[in-house]
């Protein structure tokens, strides 16, 4: 390892000389010597020695307090200072510039040694620290989030260009600034303004999460947020200051509802399709049979006008529109029992993470009508063997339904939970809305039923349809206290049900 160059600021050639041979004999390499605090500046730039050994008084127009200023604050040398004043005034001048060290003349070779060895090694203390710096801040500019460090007062010292970028302030305008100036949050809802978290010294605070905070921009710009919040610790009990992290999740977001949009969209096509493919397999289907009945209502028609009547053959006429009757009742059993024994693409699923899925693509509308939603999924539940799509439809349908049904309930929850069931699993979707009259229990999940000025009638039936593919019931009961419950049970391997 090189010896620690050295470089002498001294203007008594004497006392220089003998300052460099203690020097020498310390193993240490003298680079220059000189005796003007101007040639100093010069020379400490040019030869860019490890350590200056610096006298206070010197000849020429700068002292040696106001070139070691220079020297520090243009290459960050180190410097010693030798001198045989010692005064009030001196040593508070000399302390302005941040020296490594002081010695007073004369003094002792064992004394300068140990002055020289603590200033390099808080020289190397303070490069390795500033190489920590260096990459400390490079990592932190180079991150996609928004990054915002501040000190115990809550007052900025560091923010990234991702922060700079998001919040309107520059690094130069923010830095000493209290945070509370530079981020500001409001709840996305309510527009209420979210705590200064470096007001907190109880706890961390729990930002709100999933794109319900924004953060507003000295400019007045918005982006949807994710934020984390860590106190620096310097000990258990004692606090550095603090990092606030943050997303810019508004692309996100904006994804997500394109993504949700786009399934509503698909869900309605969808319903609309199976709809119109019912509806033209029932007009084909049942065409002949009523084409029947026609023509026996005609005959009968005509063989009762006749003088005297034909009763008999009236009477067969009849039994042939009621036979008909009966053949397009069946025609539409069967076409019913074909649409429900649609088969379905099973693998193994775990309804816990489908109810999940699901409800974060209906939380737009949760949002819109303001419900509260609670979710209560047993751990540990087994998994069943299913189509994902459609199990996902199943809930979905239900979701809508119960958001549907909670229209002007004064209190709205609803309440997804999943239990392990003695065959299977079981799932229940609970309102708060106004229930199921009694009259149409039994109804509601037929087709084309609705009490929706603009219902279509068909999202409990394919619920049903789908719970019937799996093998499984679904049930509509009353909760006590108003609203409905929609208890659907499922075996963890398929079976049809008849």
């Amino acid at each position: 390892m090189a010896a620690a160059t050295v470089m002498i600021v001294e203007d008594d050639r004497i006392v220089a000389r003998d300052i460099r041979q203690q020097v020498d004999r310390m193993g240490y390499s003298v680079v220059a010597t000189t005796g003007s605090g101007e040639e100093a500046v010069a020379l400490a730039r040019t030869v860019r020695p490890d350590l200056v050994l610096m006298d206070i008084r010197l000849e020429g127009e700068i002292d040696g307090i106001e070139a070691a200023r220079q020297i520090r604050a243009g290459e960050g040398i180190p410097v010693i200072f030798l001198t045989a004043y010692g005064t009030e005034d001196i040593v508070r001048r000399a302390s302005e510039t941040d020296p490594f060290g002081y010695l007073l003349k004369p003094f002792e070779e064992p004394q300068m040694r140990t002055v020289i060895q603590m200033a390099l090694f808080k020289r190397r203390a303070e490069a390795t620290l500033r190489l920590s710096e260096r990459r400390y801040s490079a990592t932190l500019s180079s991150i996609s989030d928004g990054v915002i460090t501040v000190d115990e007062g809550g007052r900025i010292d560091f923010i990234n260009p991702i922060a700079e970028r998001l919040t309107g302030w520059t690094s130069d305008e923010a830095v000493g600034r209290h945070l509370s100036e530079v981020f500001l949050a409001v709840d996305a809802e309510s527009r209420a303004a979210i705590e200064d978290p470096t007001a907190r010294d109880d706890a961390t605070p729990s930002f709100p999460q999933d794109g319900a905070m924004l953060l507003v921009s000295r400019h007045g710009d918005e982006a949807a947020i994710e934020a984390r919040f860590s106190l620096i610790m310097i000990d258990q009990s004692s606090v550095a200051g603090s990092v606030l992290v943050f997303t810019d999740i508004t692309d996100r977001l904006a994804a997500a509802e394109a993504l949700q949009q786009a399934h509503a969209e698909l869900a309605d096509v969808g319903r609309l399709a199976e709809m119109g493919e019912l509806a033209a397999t029932v007009v084909h289907e049942v065409n002949q049979p009523l084409m029947a009945i026609v023509t026996n209502a005609g005959s009968c028609l005509q063989w009762l006008d006749r003088d005297p009547p034909k009763v008999a053959k009236a009477r067969t006429a009849v039994e042939r529109v009621i036979r008909d009757g009966h053949r397009a009742g069946s025609v539409v059993r069967s076409i019913h029992a074909l649409v429900r024994r649609a088969p379905a693409q099973t693998a193994l699923v775990s309804l816990n993470d489908v109810v999940s899925e699901t409800v974060a693509i209906a939380r737009r509308d949760v949002r819109r009508a303001r419900i509260a939603v609670t979710l209560d999924l047993q751990r540990d539940l087994p998994a069943i063997m299913g189509d994902r799509v459609q199990l996902q439809q199943l809930i979905l349908n239900l979701i809508v339904n119960a958001i549907e049904a909670m229209e002007g309930a004064e209190e709205k929850i609803l309440t997804l939970s999943t239990r392990q069931a003695p065959e299977g699993v079981q799932l229940s979707v609970q309102d708060t809305g106004h229930g199921v009259p009694a009259a149409i229990s039994d109804q509601i999940f037929d087709a084309l039923f609705t009490t929706k000025e603009e219902g279509l009638g068909m999202g409990l039936s394919i619920s049903r349809s789908i719970v019937a593919v799996h093998g499984g019931t679904i049930e509509a009961l009353p909760r006590s206290g108003g609203g409905c419950e929609f208890l659907v049970n499922l075996p963890l391997t398929p079976g049809e049900r008849e």
